[in-house]
């Protein structure tokens, strides 16, 4: 995955409208989150959050309980603009998700559509897996996003790694359940097809 240098320019040189990943609501995490039955004030983390919608739209659906992490903090800085005051109300965290402190046990869902699929490199997947078996509550949930079976081989110029349900659940590994994978086609902003599979899952009890 490249380092906040890559991302910092990217953020610097071009609005959030304007990258390929950009939606002005991500609807497919929304409809996940609201099967996943997460109540309001539980702890919410969304992984490489970026300039994202979706904290926008889960305060104003209520929830309280926000923390957004993203290598870029130019990234964090176009997020927290477009709140306004609002930016107060969420925990901003500038950092690499597979080093970052992350509180143990805090966080009943860990949401993440831009991170995982970057991650090219197996000691950095178990490195990210290892963050989410600490920060995630027992019980806790995740949603990850990455590219299809049929999605870009890169994204901003870096190479990633494409996924079918089956796949992203065995690097998941048996600690997790599905509750639900599902195909999505994300339209770019110039109006390009991108697949991309979402999988709901839930951590077994010990």
């Amino acid at each position: 995955m490249a380092d906040h240098e890559h991302w910092d320019r990217v953020y610097e040189t071009r609005q959030p409208g304007a990258v390929s990943w950009y939606a002005p609501h991500l609807g497919r995490s929304l409809e996940l989150l609201d099967e996943a039955g997460v109540p309001p004030d539980a702890g919410i983390i969304d992984v490489g959050g970026g300039a994202s919608t979706l904290p926008r739209d889960l305060l104003e659906l209520g929830y309280r309980n926000l923390t957004v992490l993203d290598i870029s903090a130019a990234a964090l800085d176009h997020a927290r603009a477009a709140l306004g005051a609002d930016a107060e109300r969420i925990e901003w965290v500038v950092g690499d998700v597979t080093q970052a402190p992350l509180p143990k046990a805090a966080f009943a869902l860990w949401h993440d559509r831009a991170v995982f699929h970057f991650l090219t490199d197996e000691a950095d997947r178990a490195a990210y897996l290892r963050q989410v078996d600490h920060a995630l509550a027992p019980g806790g949930q995740v949603i990850i996003a990455t590219f299809g079976a049929e999605g870009p081989e890169e994204c901003s110029g870096l190479p990633v790694v494409r996924y079918d349900d089956e796949s992203l659940l065995r690097q998941l590994g048996a600690v997790f359940q599905r509750v639900r994978c599902v195909e999505d086609t994300h339209q770019t902003p110039w109006g390009s097809q991108q697949a991309f599979i979402y999988c709901l899952c839930r951590r077994r009890e010990a």
